[in-house]
């Protein structure tokens, strides 16, 4: 049995969601932070790619959102189907 390094994941994609999102509600970074209780500067750091975030700032944002965390960091995986074990 060969065992495959898993992909990497998608950095870029996340921060472009993100963006997207953010945009889609026509929500500024301000309004985006009030309602996350994010800074600003987090979510500009994030969108430009300076920052990954952490867990609990992607969780605020899915909470932001009103969406499911896994559909937040869904491209994450994007372009590569998950691993599934054999059996």
């Amino acid at each position: 049995m060969t065992i495959l390094p898993p992909p990497e994941p998608d950095p870029t994609a996340l921060r472009l969601s993100l963006s997207h999102l953010r945009a889609q509600h026509g929500w500024s970074y301000d309004e985006l932070a009030t309602r996350s209780g994010l800074s600003r500067r987090t979510l500009i750091e994030i969108e430009q790619g300076r920052t990954i975030g952490t867990l609990a700032t992607w969780h605020a944002l899915a909470h932001a959102f009103g969406i499911p965390m896994g559909d937040l960091l869904g491209p994450l995986c994007q372009g590569h189907e998950p691993s599934r074990p054999e059996g």
